[in-house]
């Protein structure tokens, strides 16, 4: 599950930013609130703890970079399971999704996933839900993720890169480890890794620090950047003040925590 707030502890909430962007994807509540049967197509391993699952909803109704969906199992006796997934997928209209889970220990839809799930299998899926995390590509856009937190920032730098947008864009990701990091093979040079346990030789190993957020704030592109935290509680927390403390405005910064 993910909880999903604006700002940093202590602080008023903001509002919903409101997107006037042309091509927008726009989804009625009626139409994200469809339980639709998703077809599990493709698995690929990202870490060893990570898996990329590919999905084929031919009804899907578009999304944006930063939105979630509803996943429903059901078991033979009757018994169900739902669960709020981050979209790791940009939007594109070739009738497919990803997701892309932890195999989180205990989880009864993760370990379904990472022990059961075989291509050709169904699920339940609904949505896309939530706009407040959303990023349509219309505004520089500063990406913090840690772990898994990195899945629906990869779907905003997947967007960046298939549009060809030219908005300036660039994520920090933390990882335990290089073979913790998901996605590894696919970051570019908009991204910074920084490793919390064990790193590549010369590269310093500790948690993401000012020394990474306040050069990103020190040089604004025209207009400001549009701050999307995602991870832990922990992460949320600790990201959002390195923000704030390097001149970041609390209204512009954005958290999804999962936890």
């Amino acid at each position: 599950m993910t909880e999903q707030l604006y700002g940093t502890p202590g602080t008023a909430a903001a509002p919903p930013a409101r997107f006037a962007v042309p091509g927008r994807i726009a989804v009625s509540e009626q139409v994200a609130a469809t339980w639709q049967t998703a077809t599990l197509t493709e698995v690929r391993r990202e870490t060893p703890y990570a898996s990329t699952f590919r999905l084929a909803v031919p009804r899907w109704a578009g999304h944006l970079p930063g939105q979630h969906l509803m996943l429903r199992l059901t078991a033979e006796d009757g018994y169900v399971a739902q669960r709020h997934y981050s979209i790791a997928s940009a939007p594109d209209d070739s009738g497919h999704i990803e997701l892309t889970l932890d195999r989180v220990p205990d989880g009864e839809v993760s370990g379904w996933f990472h022990t059961v799930a075989r291509p050709g299998d169904t699920i339940d899926v609904r949505g896309p839900l939530s706009g407040f995390f959303a990023w349509p590509g219309d505004r520089p856009a500063l990406l913090l993720g840690a772990g898994s937190g990195v899945v629906p920032l990869m779907s905003m730098v997947r967007h960046h890169r298939g549009r060809g947008l030219s908005v300036p864009l660039r994520m920090l990701v933390s990882a335990r480890s290089p073979e913790e990091l998901i996605y590894a093979g696919e970051l570019g040079a908009e991204t910074t890794a920084v490793f919390t346990r064990s790193a590549p030789g010369g590269v310093p190993v500790g948690r993401m620090s000012a020394a990474h957020v306040a050069p990103l704030l020190a040089e604004q592109p025209p207009g400001g950047w549009e701050a999307y935290v995602c991870g832990s509680n922990g992460f949320a927390e600790h990201a959002s003040r390195l923000l704030v403390a390097a001149g970041q405005p609390v209204d512009r910064i954005r958290i999804e925590r999962f936890g």
